[in-house]
This record gives structure tokens, C-alpha cells and sequence, in this order.
């Protein structure tokens, strides 16, 4: 297929990238090490880490991490939020030749132990704020290696305070107990004195489990490989560059990580990204906290703000937002669900700086198109393929549709996943037999190679950028004594752009919509858990008699309209 959109690229911007530059993504980790080593890495609650710092941690985590006999391409999880800690295991992990598993830090234990199990984790770094969890699963894992961060670990004398506050005052810590666990800090103590047997990594080899919601019900894991992650590093790098080089000056790029570094987005495009620049992350622990964050970023005159669309909203409707400084912001990159127009031109309005929305999934890690990081208007649609990016528009038969027809958006591309960890037949029913991979959107094509997405196929919901996959759900549901049958669907929210309901058949006639919820409260993460329960006397299904959620989420649309 010819690639029609490259003649929208902005001048600089090339067609392609050369991956093979770096046999590896710890290669490209150590170049930025050695060059940028006196410039800040990281920023969290006012303490800083400089590239050296990173270098010299991380090599030490790393070199404990190889000496408790762990093999090479062992996977090792990490269940964390955004702190200081969380760059340097990742960077120790991969430097010692293991693959990273990331984990939300709010799972629940059935989602953590299905997670671990699957993925085969041998080592967990956890915050002790989550170590519970992990004390309720551990036992039926194969995890036999625990290190334990506390929030003010490499924070200096303030982490004292930060510990004594988070632990006794707020009382975010509950008890937890995991005999033969170390403290990160022990852990980097012991490394400073080991020596790391440095191992020769490939293209080829694992970087990261991506574990991303199932059709079946369970999540699978994204296999990406060093060469899957190193390639959309250049990717973005190479389509961010057009906005960096223009005025004003800035001498170190500072990028805003509010978005979950355990989630492919951030990963990429805040960690990875500012590495590879010799840029700053600005780390936001908890995003939620709107005016801890608008404290923050008041601080700092920042460059680059990746985020969601309820993020950016969020952002925009607290007072003390309209007074900051954005002059030297030039990017703002909008993905993980669709920004919505009124969002976009306030935004512009408020900081002077244009959203420029992008696409992509944990499978792709996760940047497949995006519009100019030039763009001076709201186009609607998630822009073009970056580069060495193939965005074909197919049938259900794996043809290739005319321009301006819908069709599901497959992609190709050196940043898409080899396959589903240890799940063949399901990486098989996401690739076309010429090897794209098939995003299950729906999109249009226009002339130009802008893609708008206009269905999902699959019946996933989107609840703030986060995945949430109705068969979850309904098993969860389904498993409460007093449920009959249910069965799950989104519907638009102001709030999140689309919201989880939950229509019920009751075995018991007592059954309440806060019995549901509160029941999946227990087994499931905030964002999955229904916002709306609707009880029914049956559910419309097949001549076979599976549940249609199709005729019940156009029963709603045409409710709404």
C-alpha cells in the first residue's frame, strides 16, 4: 500500500526509523546514562535524581537482582505508582537481562494472582503500601524474591518525615507481612557491593509484559521485545521533533508524568521518551489529587504534558490552573480514549498549546498514529501513521477497503508485539495472514491518511484511557450468590467518557445495586468496578442463548436520543 499520509509529515520529519542502531533497549538506557549523567532524570515531591544517580542505582539493583539466581529473561513484576523508585527498577531489570512485568499497584489479589501466575514472575518490587496484596497471592505464585520500597526511600532526610506521615498520619500503609522480603534500599546496599555480569542482549529478547484485558475474561500479557520499544522511542522522538525545535528555546526537555507509569502510555512517552532526550519527568504520584497537582506544576516550566482527556478537563475546571505559566509548553499529546473537542480549544485557550491526539495499544507500545506535534487545529481524528507505520483499513476477510469506507484499523510496523505471552491461538486471532495487527477499532481513512475511529468491534470499554473488558466483569458478577445472569456494557459519562453498567437477572429477590457493587468492589480495580446496576426480569440473547450486548447498548443510544 502506498503511504499517502507521508506527504503530511512536517518538514524533519522522517519516513522511517532505524531501530537497529541499538541491539537494545538498555543500550539506548546506558548512551543517555554516560552523556546526560549531570543533568536531573527525575523529579518527585521536590527531590531530584540525575542521570548518574539512575546509572549507579539501577547497576546496583541490577547486580543484587542477578546475585538471588534468577535466569536470564527470568520475568520480575513491578507494582508501583509514579516514585523515584520505579525508573531505577525498571532500568535495573532490564540491565540485568530479566523482563519487566508491570502491574497496576490497585489491583485487587484475584487480578494480581492471575498476573503473576501467568507471566511466571520470580521477583516482585512492590511499595509497602500495596504489600498486602502481594502477602494474600504470594503463596500460589512462583514468586520467591520480594523487595519492599517505602514512598520516602530516596527521598534523603525528608523521606523520614514522608515515611512517619504516609505510615502513622494518613495510615496508607495496612499491615502486611512477608517473611524473607528486603527493603529496596537493603537490596541497593547489597548491589553497591556486587558486580553485575553484564549480559549480551538482543533485539529479539523481552523487555516488558504489557498485560492488556481479554476477550476470554482474563488479561493477557503483550510480549514486547527490546526492538518493539526501542522502536516507538524513535518513533515519537523523531515526530515530537518539529515541536521542539521551534521557539522558544528550551535546554532540557521536562515532561509531565501524571499518567501511570506502569501503563504503556507514560512508559513511553514520558519515561522512555525523556530518556533517550536527556529530558526531566515531572512524576506525579497521584494524579487524582488535582490541587497537589497544579501545586506542583507551578513549580516548573514544563514542555511536554501527555494525559487523558479527563485529565486535561479535570486539570482545567480547578481555579488556581488558569494562572500558570505555559509559555514554554509545546506539546500536548492526548491518547488512551478520545479527546473530545470542547476539551481541546479550552485547553488551547487556557495554555496557548494545541492537544495533538494519538492512537495506540499495549499491544503496539503503544504510538501507531498521531497528528503533527505542530498541529494548530482540532482535527477530530487520531492523526497519521508515525513513521514506519502501516495503517491498513480491512474487512472482516482481511481485505483492503477503499478510502472513506469503515473497516477495522490493522497495523504493521517494527513497534507492534511479537505475540500474546504463551498464548498462540490468541495471537493468532489478532494477526492477518500478511502479518498486520488487527487494533479491533473500527476507522475511516480520508485521502490525506487521517484516520477517524468511528466503532469498536470488540466489546471493550474504555473508562478514562484504561481498558475494561465486560467478560470480566460479568464473571465477577455472575460468581455472587445472589445473580442469576448479568451482563455489561459502557455508556457515555461526563466524567470518564464512558462508564460501566451492569444489567442484572436476581437469583435473589433481595439482591441491591450497592450488594453488587460493593461485591465487585472487593475483586475488582475502581475503574472496572459498574457505576449503574439495572435489574431485569431476562436479557435479550441468541437462538443459542448467548447475551447480545449489542441490543442493549442500542437500546441505550436510542434511550439517549
Amino acid at each position: 500500500m502506498e503511504r499517502i499520509w507521508l506527504k503530511q509529515y512536517p518538514p524533519g520529519v522522517p519516513a522511517d526509523i532505524e531501530p537497529t542502531q541499538y541491539a537494545s533497549l538498555v543500550d539506548l538506557l546506558e548512551e543517555s546514562f554516560a552523556k546526560f549523567a549531570d543533568r536531573k532524570a527525575f523529579i518527585c515531591m521536590d527531590k531530584a535524581i540525575s542521570y548518574r544517580d539512575l546509572d549507579q542505582m539501577s547497576l546496583a539493583l541490577a547486580a543484587y537482582l542477578q546475585g538471588r539466581g534468577l535466569q536470564r529473561g527470568a520475568r520480575v513484576a513491578i507494582m508501583m505508582p509514579n516514585v523515584l523508585q520505579y525508573p531505577v527498577a525498571t532500568a535495573a531489570v532490564l540491565r540485568a537481562g530479566f523482563a519487566v512485568v508491570n502491574v497496576n499497584p490497585l489491583y485487587t489479589p484475584r487480578e494480581l494472582e492471575h498476573q503473576l501466575k501467568d507471566s511466571g514472575a520470580e521477583a516482585i518490587i512492590v511499595l509497602e503500601n500495596f504489600a498486602h496484596t502481594v502477602e494474600q497471592v504470594i503463596a500460589k505464585t512462583q514468586v520467591k524474591h520480594v523487595i519492599v520500597a517505602s514512598m520516602g526511600d530516596l527521598l534523603g532526610f525528608k523521606g523520614v518525615i514522608v515515611n512517619l506521615v504516609v505510615r502513622r498520619v494518613k495510615k496508607m500503609v495496612p499491615t502486611w507481612s512477608l517473611p524473607g522480603a528486603v527493603s529496596f534500599n537493603d537490596a541497593l546496599s547489597a548491589g553497591r557491593g556486587a558486580t553485575l555480569n553484564k549480559p549480551k542482549l538482543s533485539p529479539g529478547d523481552v523487555a516488558f509484559l504489557q498485560y492488556t484485558g481479554g476477550t476470554t475474561g482474563v488479561s493477557k500479557g503483550a510480549t514486547l521485545l527490546h526492538r518493539n520499544i526501542v522502536a516507538n522511542v524513535l518513533q515519537n522522538d523523531a515526530w515530537l521533533q518539529p515541536a521542539m525545535t521551534t521557539p522558544p528555546h528550551v535546554d532540557q526537555l521536562m515532561i509531565v508524568c501524571a499518567l501511570p507509569l506502569y501503563h504503556i502510555f507514560a512508559l513511553t512517552a514520558c519515561y522512555l521518551l525523556a530518556v533517550r532526550a536527556g529530558g526531566c519527568n515531572l512524576l506525579i504520584p497521584n494524579p487524582r489529587d488535582i490541587a497537589g497537582f497544579v501545586k506542583e506544576l507551578a513549580k516548573y516550566q514544563v514542555n511536554s504534558f501527555p494525559a487523558v482527556n479527563t485529565l486535561y478537563n479535570g486539570l482545567m475546571h480547578h481555579p488556581d490552573f488558569k494562572k500558570l505559566d505555559f509559555s514554554k509548553l509545546k506539546i500536548s499529546n492526548g491518547g488512551g480514549m478520545a479527546v473530545q473537542r470542547p476539551v481541546a480549544e479550552q485547553w488551547k485557550a487556557v495554555t496557548g498549546c494545541f492537544i495533538a491526539e494519538g492512537y495506540g495499544l499495549s499491544e503496539t507500545a503503544p504510538t501507531l498514529t498521531c497528528n503533527p506535534a505542530t498541529t494548530t487545529e482540532f482535527s477530530g481524528s487520531i492523526g497519521i501513521p508515525v513513521p514506519s507505520t502501516w495503517i491498513s483499513i480491512r474487512d472482516d476477510d482481511g481485505n483492503e477497503l477503499p478510502l472513506g469506507q469503515p473497516g477495522e484499523i490493522c497495523s504493521k510496523g517494527p513497534q507492534v508485539m511479537s505475540g500474546y505471552w504463551n498464548r498462540p491461538e490468541e495471537t493468532a486471532k489478532v494477526m492477518t495472514a500478511d502479518g498486520y495487527f488487527r487494533t479491533g477499532d473500527i476507522g475511516i481513512m480520508d485521502e490525506k491518511g487521517y484516520t477517524k475511529i468511528v466503532d469498536r468491534k470488540k466489546d471493550m470499554i474504555l473508562v478514562s484511557g484504561f481498558n475494561v473488558y465486560p467478560n470480566e466483569i460479568e464473571e465477577v458478577i455472575a460468581s455472587h450468590p445472589g445473580v442469576l445472569e448479568c451482563a455489561v456494557i459502557g455508556v457515555p459519562d461526563s466524567g470518564s467518557g464512558e462508564a460501566v453498567k451492569a444489567f442484572v437477572v436476581k437469583k435473589d429477590p433481595n439482591l441491591t445495586a450497592e450488594g453488587v457493587i460493593k461485591f465487585c468492589r472487593e475483586q475488582l480495580t475502581g475503574y472496572k468496578v459498574p457505576k449503574q446496576i439495572e435489574f431485569r426480569a431476562d436479557l435479550p440473547k441468541t437462538n443459542v442463548g448467548k447475551i447480545l450486548r449489542r441490543e442493549l447498548r442500542d437500546e441505550k443510544k436510542a434511550q439517549a436520543a
